[in-house]
């Protein structure tokens, strides 16, 4: 960063898009904004302005987003936050250029061409600002650890993946839950890890991961693809069954509950008392009200904020476990920072080991 303030990269191929984007940052004080019409120009680009932020559309003639992306990670690393139709074209492609290695995304309101994206400002502003904070070092490990990813997912079966070592943590507790809360950078995250989980797990799983609704069912379904046990987004109340991974819808909180048959989850409107959603914090809450702490695990990753630290806190005083991503990993190291600041967490672990210790545990 400069003494002008954050150096950020607008990249977009439309002029009444790359005006307003430039408008938001340069209102919201603390930036200097430079423009590209497309990835080619913003590549030509970076070497001169070396930006500390490079916010990239997805869809522009010449070079396209992703593939602008991947040559970013490639050349001059620096923290993406991609800007993205809210479309299942536009969600499933962001969370492809998540696991390249973007750090975030922006939703634009209104499609390609979206006339009210002033509705997104301080989401813009909030992601721009937290990215700028990513270091390089750690940007470099994450892209390091999704090109790995990458390549096991392409040459080998989802049961053939390994787990990594695991870590000495004494295993003698059965666990029926893990509860996994993310928030940015966590898309690829959760890839990784929930792939990477034995198919003769006995414990559901269930996953908070902030996101907009138009979103979470694409990463549900990615998230199957390379999966070893069966991944479904939650639309309505559904059983809660062993070996199997439920993730939350977004713009919605998620809940379990204890009924006479077994435990449901399902989804909630947002809670006003919690800023991010789906809540991690509320979901634990509900967990805790409905099992025995010492047979559940949280786990938390990467994320703006300390949603989920409270309440996995909590968790660990009363007999349960609980992994934060380190800080080494974490894109942002705002929620598993605020576990272990809490003195909450079990074990603090790279990314790479995370499965491994809920093998060993599961």
């Amino acid at each position: 960063m400069t003494a002008t303030g954050t150096r950020v990269l607008v990249v977009e191929d439309s002029a009444l898009m790359r005006k307003a984007l430039k408008t938001m940052l340069i209102d919201a004080g603390g930036f200097e904004v430079f423009l590209a019409r497309n990835g080619q120009d913003a590549l030509d680009q970076i070497p001169r302005v070396k930006p500390d932020v490079i916010t990239l559309d997805i869809n522009m003639p010449e070079m396209d987003g992703l593939t602008c992306l991947a040559e970013i990670m490639r050349r001059h690393p620096v923290p993406v936050v991609m800007v993205s139709s809210l479309t299942e074209r536009g969600a499933l492609v962001t969370l492809e250029a998540l696991e390249l290695g973007a750090v975030d995304y922006v939703e634009k309101p209104g499609g390609t061409v979206s006339m009210n994206i002033a509705e997104v400002t301080r989401d813009l502003v909030d992601k721009v600002r937290a990215a700028a904070k990513v270091k390089i070092g750690g940007l470099r490990s994450r892209i390091r650890h999704a090109n790995e990813v990458s390549y096991a997912r392409a040459t080998s079966s989802p049961s053939a993946r390994p787990t990594g070592r695991h870590p000495t943590v004494s295993s003698h507790q059965e666990v029926d839950l893990v509860v996994v809360g993310a928030s940015t950078g966590g898309p690829g995250i959760l890839s990784d890890v929930l792939s990477r989980l034995p198919r003769d797990t006995h414990a559901a799983v269930v996953v908070a991961q902030h996101m907009p609704r138009s979103f979470t069912g694409a990463l549900a379904k990615r998230i199957n693809e390379g999966c070893p046990l069966p991944v479904q987004e939650v639309v309505l109340a559904t059983a809660l069954l062993p070996g199997q991974v439920y993730i939350a819808r977004g713009d919605a909180d998620m809940v379990i509950s204890r009924r006479p048959d077994g435990l449901i989850v399902r989804p909630m409107p947002a809670n006003a008392v919690h800023r991010w959603h789906p809540s991690v914090d509320r979901l634990m809450e509900s967990a805790l009200a409905a099992i025995e702490p010492k047979r559940m695990v949280g786990v938390l990753l990467t994320g703006m904020g300390d949603d989920g630290a409270e309440q996995m806190t909590l968790l660990r005083s009363r007999g349960g476990r609980t992994i934060a991503e380190s800080e080494e990993s974490a894109v942002v190291w705002g929620m598993p920072g605020q576990l272990v600041a809490k003195g909450g967490a079990t074990v603090v672990l790279h990314v790479d080991k995370i499965a491994g210790a809920l093998s060993s545990w599961l």
